[in-house]
């Protein structure tokens, strides 16, 4: 083992997936220098493993759907998918889980990459160990930040480990269609994957524990996608455990708190996530290793002026485009921190505040049908003590929804806060309206008023006149 002198770097970046990526190209951009590293592949989960894979395979089955709802080419997509066309194309959109493309880009913008286990080995240090044993010392004269994710969890059931059971990233690189699929969950990698395999010719079996899929969201988004997935051949068993699992001559075999015995090909776990902080050193500075690192809003880790924590580490809003944001935030705070700027803008929705985190957190689930969101739910608005109206509207009620589609069916739903006349949560479920969600987004991240969204003309006949209808219930009640 060989061991090279401390290297001394503005910042250091631990986690090359697209929230490192982007503080780097943030602190790069004001002039710092910049060290990233990373264990595994340049672009992380997201590029691999999660985001771009899963779009890809769902795409199609999107497409077919919808397709299948227009009158004079229904008739036309009644086959089933092409399975190894569209595996091959989730491969593409991989780059075939090479990442010379990304390493390409941060060598572009001037960073340095270190390839290796990175722990930190006191304040404001970082050890790398290399593929072939060699060490580097990475010292930050500004910062430290932490971009190291999240990985899945697994349940400690007896014999788990050789039951060799999927989590997201076999989901989502899977090279075969599996006859039988058992999902147990009912997030997002759960509706999406059963969503996907089932398209594919998996029958699939969805073990949830709760009452109902997407519990997170409005309640009837998940009871829109519970009846999509009835209906394309996914058997779903709500309030339902798991008790043992295990691999009998290569078929798995499930046995659920009510007795019941299931059998399938593959079994994917997808019941969270939890921090990947475990082996990067946290005790070293006094943090216990395997916490999610607790930050203020601009990112920097509670007690610390060196440490940042950005994306899924801090658990404040587990999501690839949040994360990125988050970044932005936290590369413009670390700058202007590294140029003496007395004062930050901290405040809400300023320049160094990662105020979206609590009030505008947009997502997209692309199940079939889409389900979209973001702000608050009626509930979490109550619970937080906001005096609110929610306003529905049925989606297939707009014109242009039933040109969209035949049969269409969806629903759209506003929380307007009653004292300052704004939205603080919007909701979308049926076909296409993953691409509504922004205009939701702006709405409730500007604080536009009622009154002037009242003159936001939405173009006709699109789905998006669901916001005239929305508008119109409110005035009119």
């Amino acid at each position: 083992m060989t061991e090279t002198e401390s290297i001394a770097y503005d910042v250091v970046v631990l986690g090359a997936g697209p929230v490192g990526e982007n503080v780097a190209d943030r602190t790069r951009a004001a002039g710092l220098s910049t060290a990233v590293v990373e264990s595994e592949l340049i672009g992380g989960e997201c590029s691999y493993w999660a985001c771009m894979p899963s779009k890809a395979l769902l795409r199609p089955v999107i497409a077919r759907a919808d397709a299948r709802r227009v009158p004079g080419l229904r008739q036309s997509v009644q086959g089933p998918l092409d399975a190894s066309a569209i595996l091959a194309h989730r491969d593409y959109y991989t780059s075939h889980w090479k990442d010379d493309g990304q390493v390409q880009w941060l060598e572009s913008i001037g960073a340095d990459i270190y390839r290796g286990h990175g722990r930190l080995t006191g304040s404001r240090t970082i050890t790398v160990t290399g593929p072939d044993g060699e060490r580097h010392v990475l010292t930050a004269r500004h910062a430290v930040a932490v971009c190291t994710g999240t990985r899945a969890v697994v349940p400690d059931l007896p014999g788990i480990a050789e039951v060799r059971p999927w989590t997201s990233r076999e989901a989502t690189s899977a090279q075969a269609v599996p006859g039988r699929l058992i999902v147990v969950g009912g997030g997002v990698v759960a509706t999406e994957m059963a969503t996907v395999w089932q398209a594919l010719g998996s029958q699939v079996t969805l073990l949830v524990r709760g009452k109902g899929l997407l519990n997170r969201m409005e309640p009837f988004a998940g009871e829109l996608v519970t009846e999509g997935l009835a209906e394309a051949g996914a058997d779903i068993r709500t309030g339902t455990s798991v008790e043992s699992v295990t691999r009998e001559n290569g078929t798995v075999v499930v046995v659920t708190g009510t007795g019941d015995r299931i059998e399938a090909d593959e079994i994917l776990f997808a019941t969270g996530r939890s921090p990947h902080t475990d082996d990067i050193g946290l005790d070293t500075i006094g943090l216990e290793p395997g916490s999610w690192l607790d930050v203020d809003d601009s990112l920097r880790v509670t007690g610390s002026e060196w440490l940042y924590a950005v994306g899924d580490v801090n658990h404040r809003a587990l999501l690839t485009h949040q994360g990125k944001y988050q970044a932005r935030i936290a590369g413009a705070a670390i700058a202007a921190r590294a140029s003496g700027v007395p004062i930050l803008e901290t405040d809400p929705w300023g320049a160094h505040a990662a105020t979206a985190d609590h009030a505008a957190v947009p997502q997209v689930v692309f199940t079939d049908p889409e389900a979209a969101a973001v702000g608050l739910s009626l509930a979490e608005a109550e619970a937080a003590g906001h005096r609110v109206r929610a306003v529905d509207h049925d989606l297939a009620s707009v014109s242009g929804a039933g040109l969209y589609a035949d049969g269409y069916r969806g629903r759209a739903r506003m929380i307007v806060d009653l004292d300052r006349e704004i939205l603080l949560g919007v909701t979308f479920v049926g076909p296409g309206v993953g691409e509504l969600i922004h205009s939701a987004t702006i709405a409730v991240a500007g604080q536009v008023p009622i009154n002037r969204l009242w003159h936001a003309v939405p173009s006709y006949p699109t789905i998006s006149e669901v916001w005239l209808r929305l508008l119109e219930a409110y005035r009119d009640n």
